[in-house]
């Protein structure tokens, strides 16, 4: 049994201790199985409905920052379905290439200040900006470590600060998680990152799960719904998972991860939005490129593949809206309706 360095316990020990109150309670894994078989799940819990919908954006849409004259702008690369929040950002979704990415709470977040000669980016474009650039982990890892903006966090409709951090997976297995740290863009880049939630930041995360590893291990397991301690129950879970390459069990595997570290629906405490209920949960089949959502007030599963919808320069941006009570089961692909794309949140740089 490997030991903790006493640099490492001194670490998670003040970790327990300061462990912040305010984080929302997502949690995202990856399962990496044989045959390239890559799934990566995130769950979406938040204090109440953020009218969420799924969008499917096609390549070649004329992109702005939303944040004021000194915007970022860009035209997509690549085509995305995604899932939208308040109406107002993309969250969480998968490009044509494969590419997912999950943007999570993250209170401890500091972005700095605005950069002269850099351009800004409203948070709310920050997922949709990756899906529509870049077709692998290691390219957006590359271009974002020379941080080309600067992410401005606008105040959400709810009255919650617009912070978070971003988690990245490819069909081959690569991994990486973003995070803005003192002003500073921190990369973890490896297959060897499997696992997010929100508070704290992530080298603690890391800390605190190989502090569990070594305590704990298969005989104990922290059951609360913290952030840290889910953390560690999905990293275990995920990473003890028997291995197949079955599509069927493979994605109904990481489903029960994933709905294993969720909060039962109406468990929210108002004043401490890491006590949140799931509101939804999407699993990603990396190496088939479907996509899969499961609403906490629905019977159902619908899933689509992305092979079904256009993505092509020129197609119709659509959505399935979901916030009138709509359920869906199945391949939901011809559920999708022409749509005028929604508004990013627009961003005041500092």
């Amino acid at each position: 049994m490997r030991l903790l360095s006493p640099s490492a316990l001194a670490l998670v020990a003040g970790v327990l201790c300061t462990v912040p109150p305010i984080a929302t309670a997502c949690t995202r894994c990856v399962y990496l199985g044989p045959d390239g078989t890559v799934i990566v799940a995130r769950s979406m819990d938040w204090v109440e409905d953020p009218g969420t919908e799924v969008w499917c954006m096609p390549k070649g849409l004329k992109r702005d920052g939303a944040a004021g004259p000194g915007s970022l702008s860009w035209t997509s690369t690549y085509g995305s379905v995604v899932c939208s929040f308040y109406g107002v950002a993309s969250v969480d979704g998968m490009n044509e290439k494969g590419l997912v990415a999950n943007t999570l709470y993250l209170v401890e977040s500091d972005y700095g200040k605005a950069v002269a000669g850099r351009p800004n980016l409203s948070i709310a474009c920050w997922t949709q900006y990756v899906l529509d650039s870049y077709a692998t982990v290691a390219e957006a890892v590359a271009a974002l470590a020379k941080e080309p903006f600067t992410v401005v966090a606008p105040t959400l409709p709810n009255g919650v600060p617009g912070v978070g951090h971003m988690a990245i997976s490819d069909p081959s297995g690569d991994s990486a998680i973003l995070e803005y740290v003192k002003g500073k863009l921190v990369i973890h880049h490896g297959r060897q990152y499997q696992v997010m939630t929100n508070s704290p930041t992530f080298d603690e995360q890391l800390a605190l799960d190989a502090y569990w590893r070594q305590i704990g291990g298969l005989t104990m397991l922290p059951g609360t719904n913290r952030a840290a301690d889910r953390f560690v129950r999905a990293s275990f879970y995920v990473t003890s998972l028997p291995q197949t390459a079955d599509e069927r069990r493979a994605v109904a595997s990481v489903f029960s991860v994933i709905r294993g570290v969720s909060v039962p629906l109406g468990f929210t405490t108002p004043d401490k939005p890491n006590i949140s209920s799931t509101i939804w949960r999407t699993v990603h089949d990396q190496k088939r490129k479907i996509f899969y959502f499961d609403s906490a007030t629905s019977p159902t599963v619908f899933w689509i593949p992305l092979a079904d919808v256009d993505l092509s320069a020129g197609a119709a941006v659509k959505k399935i809206a979901l916030t009138g009570g709509e359920t869906h089961s199945g391949n939901a692909a011809g559920a999708f309706k022409p749509a005028v794309p929604f508004t990013f949140l627009p961003a005041k740089p500092q």
